[in-house]
């Protein structure tokens, strides 16, 4: 039994050698990856199981994009998931921002001790909208990826390393203060990295043979492995899936907030991205990649539905409780399922009442149980939409 498994590890080492690419000695000492291009050579080995796992993750994602067409106005509502997918993404860069610092960030809430990496969070949400917009008339491409790392890094940590630029020198990956020869990982010189990234868009508009669910895993490896900017990469390689999604019209909203998965077991992930680059093994991680789109949009399935409920319960509150002012009240309630904090000067703004008339609004709202001060404050108070809130918490 044990020379039959030499026999076969042997063998994959065959296999494999050279299935993603090869570490290439530089003049100045250290090795770099080359990746080869896509689609892998020997091809993906489609076996039972992996032909079971994007049969589930199809499924999966079928069901949450049939959620989503079922609330009442999804654009509303799609902004919470990325926001969502906005902190976790960031989270596992090592941003210590939560969801609530993100909200309150957004409706101007000033608090003490708010981590100050926040605005990198809303970096993300913006580029997040950016990129989806820009869907509308051109495709994932290396110059939609520069325009979107450009506002990624907008003013906040990594905005003096050429937003927006292939990288012109070498980076590496590995803990924080260690050199260049000491990295876990060093992708592609920088002379590589336009040919890799040209590679790369062929690949995704060749019209392959794979599932595209398995296409979308590949592209997001190899675009971690090539690395092509000086920082960033992280954020940006998770929003290549969001992107890839729906262009491919897989989804027809951005919901699927897969950092949740990928935070969570993060050291697999990392592991699994640099087990394709070290043995070749790309099956390993696709299987780990639709693993991950199963189990969250099943979370996000249960979000749409949380949303459908909760939205028809307080419905129903505003209208048996609110009397004359059940209408402005509507108003305010459908506000808020865009943003979840909101002030007394904005309830006037809404409504066109006056301060005291929105005041005795917002009174109602938390009367009732929907609204609920959020700051301690007796002046400049604003009010949260706790129970939205918390169907998109990090649970």
């Amino acid at each position: 039994m044990f020379k039959a498994s030499n026999i076969m590890e042997g063998y994959l080492t065959t296999l494999n050698d050279g299935r993603a690419g090869r570490y290439i000695r530089q003049p100045s000492g250290y090795s770099a990856f080359i990746p080869s291009p896509l689609p892998p050579n020997p091809p993906i080995q489609l076996d039972d199981e992996l032909i079971r796992l994007v049969s589930r993750a199809d499924r999966a994602l079928g069901r949450l994009d049939g959620s989503i067409l079922t609330l009442p106005d999804p654009d509303v509502f799609v902004f919470m998931y990325v926001r969502k997918e906005a902190v976790l993404s960031s989270q596992i860069e090592g941003t210590q921002s939560s969801l609530n610092d993100l909200l309150e960030a957004e409706a101007k809430v000033f608090r003490r001790g708010r981590p100050r990496d926040v605005d990198e969070v809303i970096n993300y949400v913006a580029a997040a909208r950016q990129g989806l917009d820009r869907l509308k008339s051109l495709p994932v491409s290396t110059r939609l990826i520069r325009e979107i790392h450009r506002r990624l890094l907008a003013g906040v940590r990594g905005h003096e390393r050429q937003p927006g630029e292939i990288r012109r020198s070498q980076n590496w990956i590995g803990p924080s203060g260690c050199t260049l020869n000491e990295a876990t990982f060093v992708p592609p010189p920088a002379p590589e990295v336009p040919g890799a990234l040209s590679d790369l868009e062929r690949f995704l508009h060749s019209g392959g043979q794979l599932p595209t669910l398995l296409e979308i895993g590949l592209a997001h490896a190899q675009f971690e492995t090539i690395h092509p900017f000086l920082d960033g990469n992280g954020r940006l390689g998770r929003l290549l899936i969001t992107f890839l999604l729906c262009e491919r019209q897989i989804l027809a909203q951005p919901v699927l907030y897969l950092s949740h998965f990928l935070k969570q077991h993060r050291q697999e992930y990392y592991d699994l991205l640099q087990a394709i680059r070290d043995r070749g093994e790309w099956e390993p991680w696709l299987s780990f990649f639709l693993t991950a789109v199963s189990e969250v949009a099943g979370e996000a399935t249960t979000t749409a539905r949380g949303i459908v409920q909760l939205r028809e319960r307080d419905r129903d509150r505003v209208v048996t409780t609110f009397g004359r002012a059940a209408g402005n009240g509507l108003i305010v309630l459908e506000s808020l399922y865009t943003r979840p904090l909101i002030s007394v000067s904005d309830t006037a703004d809404l409504t066109g009442t006056s301060f005291s008339a929105a005041n005795q609004l917002i009174r109602r709202f938390v009367d009732v149980g929907i609204l609920r001060e959020a700051t301690g404050q007796a002046r400049n108070r604003v009010f949260r939409y706790d129970d939205y809130v918390d169907l998109f918490s990090d649970r």
